[in-house]
């Protein structure tokens, strides 16, 4: 891959939300080039278009075009990764697997630098296992001998996050029944936010492996996130409580006739408090978006600042 930018991307994951968000940011700036890499050809879909950023098919399974693919990267942003389990897809082989077998490229293709976007929780010790995974995704990267920045994010809001489409169906509805009543607390993230951290890791790379929680501006229960964004969308939401016990029962018995879906582990992960010492929005550098302009791009409404 070659390019006049200062600074070229690889970007795994790249048809996901904050690999679309991500790609459309490298699209602006004439300092920076991207390479999208795709497991599927269908997956370039969708995809900004634009002379700044070329498209790679490779799959974790294939180490020669992995690693063609990330030849000439400077920096390897890795986002590709599940939360939710399926037939084909378990937490060992996309979180785990896929990240050896990036790491294992990104050195064979001499890249400088990988920023992997993580999860608040992650940890190798847990017992949760998607918190796990992630947890012994970092320690791979800890381990590689290669420059890495980890970022850990709790719910991102975008209108194409996952997390932001779930809210804004919920927050439609006038009465939602939710998972222990939403008083477990969030730092929504701005989708923009995390791209602009990114792309500050990759246009200047700290030495060594630095790992570090970024989390939104606002500390808030998710009831009041759905009050505020039923508000927007002109009504007033009646929120009552589903017990996460029986919810926990319910997807553990569903779990013995079909794999993935929402499994007791999900449900941990989606109502965990999200909490961290020290936000990293002043380590790296960027300025966090005020929730009420996040909910109000999300809604499509003014910005209340």
């Amino acid at each position: 891959m070659s390019s006049g930018a200062d600074t070229t991307v690889a970007v795994t994951g790249a048809n996901s939300a904050v690999g679309r968000a991500l790609l459309a940011r490298v699209a602006g700036q004439d300092a920076l080039a991207a390479v999208a890499i795709v497991r599927r050809p269908e997956a370039l879909e969708g995809l900004p278009s634009s002379p700044p950023i070329g498209t790679r098919i490779a799959r974790y399974d294939e180490p020669e075009r992995l690693t063609a693919a990330l030849s000439g990267a400077d920096c390897v942003v890795h986002l590709a990764g599940i939360l939710i389990e399926s037939r084909t897809s378990r937490y060992e082989t996309a979180n785990v697997d896929a990240t050896r077998a990036l790491v294992a490229a990104a050195r064979a293709a001499a890249a400088r630098h990988i920023v992997f976007v993580s999860s608040l929780g992650a940890d190798p010790g847990s017992r949760n296992g998607y918190f796990r995974s992630k947890g012994e995704a970092e320690r791979l990267l800890a381990e590689s001998g290669l420059d890495a920045t980890i970022i850990r994010t709790p719910l991102l809001l975008g209108p194409d996050t996952a997390g932001g489409r779930a809210l804004l169906r919920t927050a439609e509805r006038r009465s939602v029944r939710v998972l222990g009543g939403g008083v477990h607390t969030l730092r929504p993230l701005d989708v923009d936010d995390l791209c602009d951290a990114v792309l500050r890791c990759c246009a200047q790379p700290a030495a060594g492996v630095q790992t570090h929680e970024l989390v939104g501006p606002e500390r808030l229960r998710y009831r009041e996130l759905l009050e505020r964004t039923a508000g927007l969308l002109g009504h007033e939401i009646d929120v009552r409580s589903t017990p996460i016990r029986l919810a926990k029962l319910g997807a553990g018995l569903a779990g013995i006739v079909r794999a993935g879906g929402m499994t007791p582990a999900v449900i941990d992960v989606i109502t965990s408090d999200e909490a961290v010492d020290r936000n990293a929005d002043g380590d790296l550098g960027i300025r966090l978006t005020p929730l009420p302009d996040t909910l109000a791009k999300l809604c499509g409404t003014t910005p209340t600042t």
